[in-house]
């Protein structure tokens, strides 16, 4: 790759597809369903293992820095969900290289020596002893790249007493094994990358293979995949609750619907109560006006009304018109 498409990247990585409005020459989106959902993530295994002896091959799917950037942009505010994407991805590839790992034991189990269980003990502290110097070398020389002298010091000296370790521990499995046998190489498979380890590689070899990008490939994929399974998990007893918690309010709004219905109902009950007693009201008052007239009819005429009587009864007896007067 020039220095101009090192910076293009760069700047891609940086700013995403609208850097310098050049965002026009972009056809796909990051959320489109042929961007590798593991890519923006930065976990996909056909990047990390290129150009390594378990290289996959490209990756069908678009990886672009500039789709990356505006994924990791648009995430600060929104859950687009890829984690469970790229995470069953891993899952499926690291489970096809554990099976793989696992057919190497079996092929190395059938061809090599069988070992006495002592002895197949002694050649496993062996093993473990150098896998951890490898470990340590190869943290000690990138601490010491990266400008941590003391600890890169720090370090060294545990590797140097862990040599003294190994050396006890080759010489008890020396003793341990025939003389005709102990000079064939016993190996074993790694258990991160399945690549093979021999029980007489130095120390260069296993710093070499531990801080390779193999190993240390496969240490990414394996702690990715750890990490987006805790995620993921963390994210369904969220939703989980959520779901409980609007469970909940639903049952508090049903129980709430309930108690204004009873309430209403109790409001009809006692309406229909007053309107009974209204019509018991009514049907009771027609018979006060008959009393009433009932008594007027019983009560005594007044005698005021009796001369008047008796006066218009004397002008007609008289033959006297009132009128004419």
């Amino acid at each position: 790759m020039s220095a101009k498409d090192q910076m293009r990247a760069m700047l891609d990585q940086l700013m995403g597809t609208t850097r310098d409005g050049e965002s026009s020459r972009y056809n796909v989106k990051f959320s489109d369903s042929k961007v590798c959902k593991s890519f923006l993530l930065g976990c996909c295994p056909h990047e990390i293992l290129a150009s390594t002896r378990m290289d996959i091959g490209e990756c069908v799917n678009i990886h672009d820095l500039a789709l990356r950037a505006d994924y990791e942009k648009a995430s600060e505010t929104k859950d687009y969900g890829y984690q469970v994407d790229a995470m069953d991805h891993l899952t499926t590839f690291v489970g096809e290289c554990d099976r793989k790992t696992e057919a190497a034991k079996k092929r190395l189990a059938e061809t090599q020596e069988e070992l006495s269980a002592e002895v197949a003990a002694k050649a496993q502290k062996v093993h473990l002893l150098a896998e951890q110097i490898g470990q340590k070398l190869a943290k000690a020389e990138q601490l010491g790249a990266e400008g941590f002298v003391d600890e890169s010091m720090k370090m060294m000296e545990e590797v140097e007493e862990l040599r003294k370790r190994k050396a006890t521990a080759e010489q008890e499995y020396r003793n341990a094994m025939p003389a005709s046998s102990y000079q064939q190489q016993k190996l074993r498979v790694c258990e991160v990358c399945s690549a093979y380890l021999g029980i007489h590689d130095n120390d260069r070899r296993l710093a070499d293979h531990f801080g390779g990008k193999l190993h240390l490939g496969f240490i990414k994929i394996r702690e990715k995949l750890a990490e987006l399974q805790v995620k993921v998990e963390e994210r369904r007893r969220q939703r989980s609750s959520n779901s409980n918690d609007d469970r909940e309010k639903q049952r508090e709004r049903q129980r709430e619907r309930e108690r204004e219905d009873r309430d209403r109902e109790r409001e009809r009950e006692r309406e229909r109560d007053r309107r009974r007693d209204r019509r018991r009201s009514r049907d009771r008052s027609p018979e006060r006006p008959r009393d009433r007239r009932q008594d007027d009819r019983n009560r005594p005429r007044s005698p005021v009304s009796r001369p008047n009587h008796r006066r218009r009864s004397s002008s007609r007896d008289s033959g006297i018109n009132p009128e004419n007067y």
